[in-house]
């Protein structure tokens, strides 16, 4: 079933589809593919925003590993923290 696809119906004024049209078309594409990438990309932005992380009880063991694991070396975030950040010079 993740190949199959459903209807998905949302009413908008007059104004808002004229918007929605104006917008797609200087994307080049219809209002139904424009509409259904911007409402995805809303719905991730919105899922990556929240603070809360649910870890799951059988991988609660791996998480703990995981914290309490040494660090690890990597040579480019080591360079990176050498350098002035752009916005302080």
């Amino acid at each position: 079933m993740a190949n199959s696809t459903q209807i998905l119906s949302v009413r908008v004024s007059d104004d808002e589809r004229d918007l929605l049209a104006f917008a797609a078309e200087q994307g080049r594409t219809n209002i139904s593919d424009f509409v259904r990438r911007k409402a995805l990309e809303a719905a991730e932005q919105d899922l990556a925003d929240h603070r809360v992380v649910t870890i799951p009880a059988e991988s609660w063991e791996q998480v703990e590993a995981w914290v309490k694991a040494p660090a690890k070396d990597v040579p480019a975030l080591r360079e990176l923290a050498a350098h002035r950040p752009a916005w302080q010079d």
